[in-house]
C-alpha cells in the first residue's frame, strides 16, 4: 500500500498540467540567473574569500547569533551595510526568504493592517501567514487601492498601524513600485512601508543602493536587500530604524532559532558592498546590455521593461515549457515560469540579462527565437 498516495496523485496531477518541477543543471548561455552584475565569479570577490579565510574567518558560525554564533563580521558587515544604504540599522539573514518571512510575522501587530502589492513575493506571504495582522491585497501597482483599502478600513473604526508592502522591481514582470505615490499614501495615514529591494539592488540607484535609496533614513521605511542576486554572494540584509533591529533581535522566531549565516559569507558580502561602490562600469555595462536587448527581442514579442528582466509572456504552461525546453536545447539558459509563480494565464520565459553573457549572445538568442516563436 502506497504510504505517500496523496502526495503522488499531485505529483501525476502536476505532470499532467504542465507544472511538475524538477532540478535542473546550469546549461548553456546564463539568461536565467540573478547573478546580474557578475560578481559570483568575480576574481575580487574570489580573492577576498581567500583573505579572509587565511586570517581566520570561519566557514560556519557554530550556532545562533544570541548564542556563540555572532561573529564579528557579522557586526562588521551590518554596521557596513546601514552606512551603505543609508539606514540607521541593519541585520544580516540567511536568505531573503528567511528575513521576509521573519519581518512580516514580527513587526506588524494583531489589530494591524498589511496591505501588501498582489504581485509581492511569496516569502512575503509566508511570512503573513505566520503573523497576527490583517492582510489585504492590492491590485498590482494600484496606489489608489492601497490607499482605498486603509481608508475603508481607518473608517471602520481601526486604530491599529497600517503597512504598505511592495517590490521595488518586480522578479516575473521587471516592472517597477511607484514609490513616491505609495510613500504619498504612506504620509496620508501615518502607515510604515516594507520596500524589498532584492532585484534592485546593485544594479539601480547611487553605487547600486536600489530604488528606494533616497527614502533608507525615513523612520517608517524598511527595506531588504538580498545578497544572493546582483550582490554575487547569499543572504539578507534588513535596513531600517534601530528599534526594527532590536525587535526582531528579541522576537523573530526565524532570527533567534536559526544558526547564524556563515561568517565567511559575511566578509564576502561586505566585499560586494565595496565593489559595488569602486567599479560603476560593471552597472553601466548591465544598463547597454539592457538597451541592446531590448531592441533585439523586441520582434519576439518581448516588451520592454527598462530593466534586467524580460518577460515573453506565453499564456499556456506547457507551451510555455516546451518554448523554454527548445532554447535550453539550442544551449540559452532561458527558464520557463509558471503557476503559482505567476498568476493563472500568464505562463512565461523570464529572459535574465547579466554580465555573464555579451551583445553576441543577445544576438544569438534572438535570432534563435525568432525562428521558434
Amino acid at each position: 500500500m502506497m504510504t505517500l498516495r496523496a502526495q503522488s496523485e499531485d505529483l501525476t496531477d502536476l505532470r499532467a498540467r504542465g507544472r511538475l518541477r524538477a532540478l535542473q543543471p546550469r546549461i548553456g548561455r546564463d539568461f536565467a540567473s540573478n547573478d546580474y552584475l557578475g560578481l559570483a565569479k568575480s576574481a575580487r570577490l574570489r580573492t577576498a574569500v581567500q583573505e579572509a579565510l587565511s586570517r581566520g574567518v570561519a566557514l560556519g558560525s557554530g550556532g545562533s547569533r544570541l548564542l556563540r554564533g555572532n561573529d564579528p563580521e557579522h557586526d562588521a558587515l551590518e554596521a557596513e551595510a546601514a552606512a551603505f544604504f543609508g539606514s540607521e540599522a541593519a541585520l544580516f539573514f540567511s536568505s531573503g526568504y528567511a528575513a521576509n518571512s521573519a519581518l512580516f510575522s514580527t513587526l506588524p501587530q494583531r489589530g494591524d493592517l498589511v496591505v501588501y502589492d498582489a504581485l509581492i513575493h511569496a516569502s512575503a506571504h509566508e511570512g503573513m501567514r505566520l503573523g497576527r495582522a490583517r492582510c489585504t491585497a492590492a491590485a498590482h501597482n494600484d496606489v489608489g487601492a492601497i490607499d482605498a483599502t486603509i481608508a475603508a478600513w481607518r473608517s471602520g473604526g481601526a486604530t491599529g498601524r497600517a503597512w504598505i508592502a511592495v517590490e521595488s522591481l518586480y522578479s516575473m514582470d521587471g516592472d517597477r513600485a511607484p514609490l513616491a505615490a505609495v510613500m504619498a499614501v504612506a504620509r496620508r495615514h501615518d502607515a510604515i512601508v516594507l520596500v524589498d529591494e532584492a532585484h534592485a539592488t546593485g544594479v539601480f540607484g547611487e553605487q547600486g543602493r536600489g530604488l528606494a535609496a533616497d527614502l533608507e533614513d525615513r523612520e517608517n521605511v524598511i527595506t531588504l536587500h538580498t545578497c544572493g542576486k546582483a550582490l554575487g554572494c547569499e543572504g539578507a540584509l534588513l535596513c531600517g530604524p534601530r528599534v526594527v533591529r532590536d525587535v526582531l533581535v528579541n522576537r523573530a522566531r526565524g532570527f533567534i532559532f536559526s544558526t547564524a549565516p556563515s561568517p565567511l559569507i559575511a566578509s564576502a558580502v561586505r566585499e560586494s558592498l565595496r565593489m559595488l561602490a569602486d567599479e560603476p562600469a560593471r552597472r553601466l555595462r548591465l544598463m547597454a546590455l539592457i538597451a541592446f536587448a531590448e531592441q533585439s527581442l523586441a520582434p519576439c514579442g518581448v516588451v520592454p521593461t527598462g530593466s534586467q528582466i524580460l518577460p515573453l509572456l506565453i499564456g499556456d504552461d506547457v507551451a510555455t515549457m516546451r518554448l523554454a525546453k527548445a532554447l535550453q536545447e539550442a544551449s540559452f539558459d532561458v527558464r520557463g515560469i509558471r503557476p503559482p509563480t505567476v498568476p493563472v494565464g500568464t505562463a512565461r520565459l523570464r529572459i535574465s540579462l547579466t554580465l555573464n553573457v555579451t551583445e553576441a549572445d543577445i544576438a544569438a538568442l534572438a535570432t534563435t527565437m525568432r525562428a521558434l516563436v
